[in-house]
């Protein structure tokens, strides 16, 4: 491949993120991708570069935006946090307060709090679904509610891939009657004024990057397609498969991009990823707007859950909401760090110690399931900079 112009500013104090922007499509198999980040409320760096298709025929530019996987759950993440601040949504309370159907198979007292945390044993549901049960809201939420827990609630965790988005999306919707793209919309995005979408509306699916497949694993590194093909009635195979999420191509339809799916198909790009980042590295607001006040910041980064996961055979640290950094997969150098990372590549993250709001999108899906080289090779670059 010859060299990939890459478009964008980039203050001369960061020029080494560039260098390794540039490295990634030199060394690491980029193919289109945006990085941005934000220091102290202000953008100090904003870089894209390569191209938005695998034909490579479409060049990657300032608008295009990218599915970004489970980068999606920060930002929902971000709106229960809105209401709990705003004094709509306890975390202590049961979600049956908000949402009385789920009080089903003896979920009654389970409190809101484990559905962030991914300590609800809801990571997937038994009982065989279409695949177009992923596109049916309330399909999937009475499955849930009738869902008997795969393990007692509050007593160990594991990673709630996909089911993630209609729990507290669905407390969302009973709480504000919006819903979840729609709160994210109204409430963030539009005040923000960034270009980041839960629900894709078809006028925008022209510059929307193609996602392209990974490859497999490295021998011996985790890989959820083999024990999806291997134990199909496991609750890792369940929780990936169960509608059956992983059908090659899924993710480049109209359909899905249409969806509101919380966890999973957030589109959007670096810039909009830094700048909210960014307002919670830098005590919740950014140029006049409040995201969120100090008091519910550290709530964002107070960790609930650390040690084997129970769905992804790895090591994952998760606060309300949040992954958090750790030495197994470091946002930078500091504990307090928190966002979340896409499948394949793609995170958003905030370092209230560093006050950096970073973003990283692409398209070329890499096989690591929480930090890609890619991000790790950017991460450092932000970091060696200050």
């Amino acid at each position: 491949m010859g060299m990939v112009q890459i478009e964008g500013n980039c203050e001369p104090r960061f020029r080494r993120v560039r260098e390794a922007f540039a490295e990634n499509f030199e060394e690491r198999r980029e193919v289109g991708a945006s990085v941005a980040v934000t220091h102290r409320g202000r953008p100090v760096v904003d870089l894209w570069g390569g191209f938005a298709d695998k034909r490579r025929a479409r060049a990657w530019t300032r608008d295009t935006i990218v599915n970004v996987y489970s980068t999606t759950k920060g930002l929902t993440a971000i709106c229960a946090h809105r209401l709990v601040e705003q004094g709509k949504l306890d975390l202590e309370a049961p979600v049956a307060r908000y949402w009385p159907e789920f009080a089903q198979a003896g979920k009654d007292k389970l409190p809101v709090r484990y559905l962030l945390s991914h300590r609800a044993g809801l990571p997937a549901v038994r009982k065989p679904l279409a695949l177009d049960a992923l596109y049916q809201w309330d399909t999937m939420c009475d499955a849930l509610a009738e869902q008997e827990p795969w393990w007692e609630p509050g007593t160990r965790h594991g990673y709630h891939a996909v089911t993630y988005g209609w729990l507290v999306g669905e407390v969302i919707r009973r709480i504000t009657g919006k819903t979840p793209g729609g709160y994210f919309r109204d409430e963030l995005a539009g005040p923000l004024g960034i270009d980041c979408h839960i629900g894709l509306d078809a006028s925008h699916d022209g510059r929307v990057a193609e996602m392209i497949a990974s490859p497999p694993p490295p021998p011996g590194a985790p890989n959820i397609f083999e024990e999806v093909a291997k134990n199909p009635e496991s609750v890792t195979a369940k929780a990936f498969a169960n509608p059956p999420l992983l059908t090659q191509g899924v993710v480049n339809t109209r359909e899905w991009r249409a969806a509101e799916l919380p966890a999973a198909n957030g589109h959007t790009n670096a810039r909009a990823l830094a700048r909210i980042y960014g307002a919670l590295a830098n005590d919740g607001e950014i140029d006049g707007f409040r995201v969120l006040d100090p008091d519910s910041i550290a709530q964002c980064h107070a960790e609930q859950s650390y040690g084997p996961d129970a769905v992804l055979f790895i090591s994952t640290r998760m606060s309300l909401g949040f992954m958090m950094s750790q030495p197994e997969a470091p946002f930078g150098p500091n504990p307090r760090a928190f966002g979340h990372p896409g499948a394949g590549g793609s995170l958003g993250f905030a370092d209230p110690d560093a006050r950096i709001g970073f973003g990283y999108a692409m398209n070329q899906m890499g096989a690591s399931i929480l930090i890609d080289s890619r991000a790790a090779a950017l991460i450092d670059a932000v970091y060696s900079s200050l």
